[in-house]
């Protein structure tokens, strides 16, 4: 799935030991820009990636995620890892935005095609 927003909060990074070493997760919040704002909250695990990303508050990104659910003592839980986070230029985005809405619209089509006359013949057997 992927979503448009800004970021509005970068909460602190967690880290510990696993048996498979060591690891990193951060988590974030981004706002979407829909008519009735939007919020969630989505997490980017390992080191590396938390670097190649580089998410700060007021960020405009869109990120690409996957959601899980796993249970946990008869609570389930969702989890929203992002796998990719564009950054988007804000100046560039809202001087291509006029562009599209001065734009020539397509002509609106009927939604079903003329019906025929009583009188008219056809080939159909009913």
């Amino acid at each position: 799935m992927e979503l448009q927003g800004k970021i509005i909060a970068v909460l602190p990074e967690r880290s510990g030991v696993s048996a498979r070493g060591e690891w990193k997760t951060q988590d974030y919040v981004l706002e979407t820009h829909d008519q009735y704002p939007r919020k969630i909250v989505f997490n980017v695990f390992g080191g590396d990636r938390i670097a190649q990303f580089n998410i700060k508050a007021g960020d405009e990104i869109t990120v690409s995620f996957d959601i899980d659910a796993h249970e946990y003592q008869g609570r389930w839980y969702n989890s929203i890892r992002a796998w990719n986070v564009q950054h988007i230029d804000v100046a560039a985005a809202q001087a291509a935005a006029p562009v599209q809405a001065a734009a020539p619209s397509q002509p609106e089509q009927a939604p079903f095609p003329p019906a025929q006359e009583e009188n008219s013949v056809d080939d159909l057997p009913f």
